[in-house]
């Protein structure tokens, strides 16, 4: 049977669902252990607390997993891919990085490894592997069209 072009490609759309699901998903369990901790980590303060900054981060990352799922464009997905790596990069950085206080930002090194910090470190990457899926196959589904 000859290859239709203007036929969705079954496949591609399934693994564009899968990748949206676990994108989503990551994000979520990012909000969830974020808001969870804020409190824990609201005495960490500078101008802002650490436990503000958790907030916003389980605020964000909740938005995010709503628009990847929800409104499906490149927009959305590469918004979800910046709250992945941008959350993932500042736990690597203050996990082994003593940076100090920057401006209204308070010293947030904590150099040690716990099960609700591996939890959100493996959701992340999670969602920034998925995000990234979405992200190259959605450019060379463009490029090919």
């Amino acid at each position: 049977m000859p290859h239709d072009p203007t036929r969705p490609d079954t496949a591609h759309r399934k693994l564009c669902a899968v990748a949206r699901v676990l994108a989503a998903a990551g994000l979520a369990v990012d909000a969830y252990l974020h808001a969870h901790l804020a409190e824990r980590y609201d005495a960490v303060s500078a101008t802002i607390s650490q436990g503000t900054l958790f907030r916003i981060e389980a605020a964000v990352a909740a938005l995010a997993a709503l628009l990847v799922l929800v409104w499906r464009r490149a927009l959305a997905d590469a918004f979800a891919w910046t709250v992945a790596a941008g959350g993932l990069a500042a736990l690597l950085l203050y996990r082994y990085v003593d940076v100090g206080e920057l401006g209204p930002l308070p010293n947030m090194y904590e150099p040690a490894w716990f099960t609700d910090k591996n939890i959100v470190v493996a959701a992340q990457v999670v969602a920034l592997v998925a995000t990234s899926l979405l992200l190259l196959t959605r450019r060379r589904r463009r490029h090919h069209a």
